[in-house]
C-alpha cells in the first residue's frame, strides 16, 4: 500500500489541508493519507493554540465517514516538541511493508536542510511536493540522497493564522472549513 503522511499543526484544519490531502492522494498515486498533528513544531515559533485534544477532534470531524483519510495521533501523546525523523522512524515499525511518503508543500523545502537528522530521514521516506501560493514550484533542496515527487494541486490561499482572526473577529468560517468542524470550534468557543 502506497501511504502519504501529512504533518502540521492543523491549529485549526481547513479546506486548504484538505484538499492538499486529496490532491496528494489522487494525483500522488497514494492509496491513502493519514494526517499526523504534531505536539509542537520545532521550526515554527509560535505555540500552538488549541490544545492536543482539540486539535485531534477538530480532525476527526473534519474527515467524518471518509476512509481515504486517517490520524496518526501519536506526535499528541507523546507531547513536547515533533520531529519528523522521530515520527517516520515509528511510522516504519508501524507499516513496514507498505511504501511511506511524507508531504510538504513548496514552502517547506528551502528549510529542508534545518530538519533534524535530514540525512537519515531522505534514507527512510520520500517526498511528495505540493504547489503553494507565493511559492516557487521549482525550488530544490540540496540534499544529497532526497527524493521528491512533484504532485499538481490545487491552491488554495487559506491559513490557519487567518480562520483563527476570523474567529476573534467575528467573521463566518463557512467555505474554509467543513460544517462539523465549524460547529466543534463554535461549540468549545475555540480561538476566542
Amino acid at each position: 500500500m502506497k501511504i502519504g503522511f501529512l504533518g502540521g499543526s492543523f491549529d485549526p484544519v481547513h479546506f486548504g489541508h484538505l484538499v492538499a490531502a486529496q490532491d496528494a492522494l489522487e494525483r500522488g498515486g497514494l492509496d491513502r493519507v493519514i494526517f499526523v498533528p504534531a505536539a509542537q513544531a520545532p521550526l515554527k515559533p509560535a505555540v500552538v493554540q488549541a490544545a492536543a485534544e482539540h486539535r485531534l477532534a477538530m480532525l476527526r470531524t473534519a474527515l467524518d465517514g471518509d476512509g481515504r483519510f486517517g490520524i496518526a495521533d501519536h506526535e499528541l501523546r507523546r507531547g513536547g516538541v515533533s520531529y519528523t525523523i522521530d515520527t517516520v522512524r515509528h511510522l516504519r515499525a508501524e507499516f513496514p511493508g507498505d511504501e511511506l511518503s511524507w508531504i510538504i508543500g513548496a514552502d517547506q523545502v528551502p528549510g529542508l536542510h534545518r530538519w533534524r537528522e535530514i540525512g537519515s530521514l531522505v534514507e527512510l521516506i520520500e517526498f511528495i511536493l505540493l504547489a503553494r501560493p507565493g511559492h516557487e514550484d521549482g525550488e530544490r533542496a540540496d540534499i544529497p540522497g532526497l527524493r521528491m515527487r512533484r504532485c499538481e494541486g490545487h491552491r488554495l490561499e487559506i491559513s490557519s493564522t487567518e480562520i483563527r482572526e476570523r474567529i476573534r473577529r467575528g467573521l463566518p468560517l463557512d467555505y474554509f472549513m467543513p460544517h462539523k468542524t465549524v460547529e466543534y470550534v463554535r461549540e468549545n468557543r475555540l480561538y476566542l
